[in-house]
């Protein structure tokens, strides 16, 4: 018997938390047919000896909703072996949405996301009103990986309230058509609802974006449509009782972002506090698998200020290198940084992350760049200055303001509610590049530190995830589920540096990051990407809530 393909001789892990077992995987018509032994031959074949064969990453935590119109392949996450992204996180959605409110819904995913609004208006087609015709939409646009949405809360209340949804309380009708609208959007294919009530995200005004200071009545009101529905609640920035109550009204999921591991003793603390709040309910918390934040480098932002440094911004690369290799211009730059910025004082949470191959994630505080700066007695202007010059501009520093403990973040995501995953893809893409969080989860949690065993930390990529969004097709290596599958070399999995590339529409500028160790990554059972290169094919698909 002939396969479409057959994974020949790998060490498969099939997501469910047991460990390697050595064997095949054959796919047909877009579905695993054989795992273990393959008789018959594929007409393609794929010989994983010496590599693991796992299900494909879930990635719960995504804003590739504007990406998704103009780069089907969703890189960075579809070098990084992620087949399924979740989308629709923190409550900014362009769906629901009436046709007057287009460039409004783009702007706030810009002030929120850093997604240019001139991208997102036009490179997406705005074809749609409700949730349903949105993923109509994504339909049409053949996206190369498998996409699942959630509809957000600042939309709904844009749709329902107009400008009142910014800064006022709903009426009991006004919050019944919203959880109306809700049911609906989830009829039509969304996965769940998400809102946020994190306050520093900011409409282009200044104001919390709609839904942050919603009173938690109208989130119960809207999660009595979602519950007898078995869709997923996200709430982004919530405080556990919020939490408590959305779980305890549904009965079902809820999703939240999580973190705090940034001293000694949080990590643990952090982990009991989670463990109280999921007692009894279906909680899962989500946080960034490293110390995160922004990338200051010359290629993209820096943190200066001075009139040689604002007119430093206006440069491309080229011209930037040539002005800080000018003996005049480059002490110009030093002089108009004044303490304590040129000072290595608040710079221990500073790094910098080189410009080699692979980028530098886990250096302790002795490397910081405020030890650096005070081993060679320079300001960090001047270690910035130089180290651009020594890089040709391609050197970078990264700020860590999330989980900057990894000690403390190790005890953290050994919590069984909580997942490594927190990559905001397609998000901030001139600020961070956090979209390689799976291979940092196998190349440092699994493989340096042990955290996880091999078997442990693939179902936290795939079955644990895929779970919490709904998907039952996915997720696992057996007989009868969709082929989305990995193979990769588990001693040489990375992320390479992220580099700057102009290539969102209009050529705004992003950060993207490669990979490398990946042989294959299988999406719906055809081959997406080989050795880190895309094929072109576009096999994914729009998940949708309730079907196979």
């Amino acid at each position: 018997m002939a396969h479409d393909i057959v994974i020949r001789g790998g060490d498969i892990v099939d997501g469910t938390g047991a460990e390697p077992v050595p064997g095949d995987v054959a796919i047909d018509d877009g579905m695993i047919t054989v795992v273990g032994a393959v008789d018959g031959r594929g007409r393609q074949e794929i010989d994983a000896e010496g590599h693991v064969v796992s299900p494909g990453f879930v990635d719960l935590h995504t804003h590739l909703d504007a990406q998704i119109g103009w780069e089907p392949a969703l890189t960075p996450v579809s070098w990084h072996g992620v087949t399924t992204a979740l989308m629709g996180n923190c409550g900014v959605t362009f769906a629901p949405c009436k046709p007057a409110d287009q460039e409004l819904l783009a702007g706030m995913m810009e002030t929120v996301e850093d997604i240019p609004k001139h991208a997102i208006l036009t490179g997406l087609p705005w074809t749609w009103e409700d949730y349903g015709g949105y993923l109509d939409a994504l339909d049409a646009l053949e996206p190369g990986i498998n996409v699942a949405g959630m509809v957000g809360h600042c939309a709904l209340r844009f749709y329902v309230m107009g400008e009142r949804a910014v800064e006022e309380q709903a009426t009991d009708a006004e919050r019944r058509r919203m959880a109306d609208i809700v049911g609906a959007s989830i009829d039509g294919g969304a996965v769940g609802f998400s809102t946020n009530r994190y306050a520093p995200h900011k409409l282009p005004d200044g104001r919390s974006i709609p839904g942050t200071f919603a009173d938690p009545d109208e989130l119960v009101e809207i999660a009595r449509a979602v519950g007898p529905r078995n869709a997923l609640m996200q709430a982004v920035g919530a405080d556990g009782e919020v939490l408590k109550s959305l779980a305890d009204t549904t009965g079902g999921r809820v999703l939240f972002s999580y973190g705090g591991a940034n001293e000694p003793g949080a990590g643990k603390r952090q982990s009991d506090n989670l463990d109280r709040l999921c007692e009894g309910r279906d909680i899962t918390a989500i946080t960034h698998v490293r110390g995160s934040g922004f990338i200051w480098s010359l290629q993209s932002h820096f943190p200066f200020r001075g009139e040689t440094w604002d007119a430093l911004r206006k440069k491309d690369l080229a011209a930037r290198i040539e002005a800080i290799n000018d003996p005049e211009t480059a002490a110009r730059l030093v002089a108009e940084v004044k303490p304590p910025a040129g000072k290595p004082d608040g710079l221990e949470n500073v790094f910098y992350m080189g410009s080699g191959a692979t980028p530098e994630y886990t250096a302790s505080r002795d490397r910081s760049v405020r030890a650096m700066c005070e081993a060679t007695g320079e300001s960090f202007v001047e270690a910035f200055i130089r180290l651009s010059r020594e890089s040709n501009g391609r050197g970078l520093f990264t700020v860590r303001i999330f989980n900057t403990d990894l000690k403390e973040l190790g005890e953290l995501i050994r919590n069984r509610h909580c997942f490594p995953c927190l990559g905001d893809a397609g998000a901030h893409v001139s600020q961070i590049m956090d979209a390689g969080w799976p291979s940092f989860v196998i190349s440092y949690w699994i493989r340096e530190r042990g955290l996880y065993s091999l078997g442990e930390g693939i179902r936290r990529l795939t079955s644990g995830p895929a779970r919490v969004i709904g998907l039952k097709d996915r997720g696992t290596l057996a007989e009868g589920m969709r082929a989305d599958v990995n193979v990769f070399d588990l001693d040489s999995v990375s992320e390479l540096q992220p580099e700057l590339v102009h290539d969102f529409p209009g050529g705004a500028p992003r950060f993207i990051q490669r990979a490398r160790g990946y042989k294959a990554t299988i999406v719906n059972g055809r081959i997406n990407v080989v050795d880190g290169e895309h094929t072109g094919i576009c096999a994914g698909k729009v998940l949708r809530h309730g079907a196979r």
